[in-house]
């Protein structure tokens, strides 16, 4: 690995983000505008979002950039641009930490403006350190970029790669205790709700709604940011340099 070779990926992806403004919008924006709807859906019961308003600070990032990036990798390969990339001295592990670097940045922007909308404006209960929301949605965030830039080697157009939504983030959603807390599911459910890293995102943000202690949130950090690492070092093991 080149840290050099890194940086001037993450410079490259984020060069290109400023330039697409429709998928910026869909990064900064588009997370904030969906709380907003789901605190005016529920604005005659607000114990609801208050319920489920930190879930959600957990689930928007994770989805977004799963699917910005599984594309956008799938684009690359597609139009032959990673081919050209890896005639550099670029090893896999260069291209997928400089894109995780780059939509980390980006996160950590998505996350502010996320928490600053739920806790500012929607009056969303927060009990802990505001700051510890940017850092669990950051991390949250590279997770889905690094099962993104996994799933794309298993897709040959860019529609397949949408297609991997329900099947890696929807069952995520629907057990990580959105709808019924994890420990109200039936056992088996349970069970595979337990392995799956967006069940810790989400927990890390109920345990900031709830009480000011940090412990076990940097313990579910710690977990979330362990299977970005695996699902980085699935990625480079299976990342092909173009689309057959």
């Amino acid at each position: 690995m080149n840290p050099r070779v890194t940086l001037a990926i993450a410079t490259r992806v984020l060069t290109q983000l400023r330039r697409d403004h429709r998928t910026l919008a869909m990064l900064l924006v588009l997370p904030c505008l969906l709380q907003a709807l789901l605190w005016w859906v529920f604005q005659d019961t607000p114990l609801v979002f208050d319920r489920i308003g930190p879930a959600l600070l957990a689930i928007f990032p994770f989805f977004v950039m799963f699917l910005v990036t599984s594309v956008t990798t799938l684009r690359e390969r597609s139009s032959g641009t990673l081919e050209r990339l890896f005639t550099m001295p670029m090893g896999r592990l260069d291209f997928l930490l400089g894109y995780a670097l780059a939509f980390g940045a980006v996160a950590a922007v998505q996350a502010s403006f996320a928490a600053g909308v739920a806790i500012g404006l929607l009056d969303l209960d927060i009990r802990g350190a505001a700051g510890l929301l940017v850092v669990v949605g950051v991390a949250d965030a590279v997770l889905g970029t690094a099962l993104g830039l996994f799933v794309s080697a298993f897709a040959r157009t860019e529609f397949q790669a949408v297609q991997f939504l329900p099947a890696i983030v929807v069952p995520q959603i629907l057990l990580c205790g959105l709808l019924v807390p994890r420990d109200r599911l039936p056992r088996a459910l349970e069970v595979v709700a337990d392995l799956l890293p967006l069940s810790y995102a989400v927990d890390a943000m109920e345990q900031l709604a709830t009480s000011t202690r940090s412990g076990e949130v940097w313990r579910d950090v710690a977990i979330v940011a362990g299977f970005a690492v695996a699902a980085l070092a699935l990625g480079a093991a299976t990342l092909r340099r173009r689309t057959d």
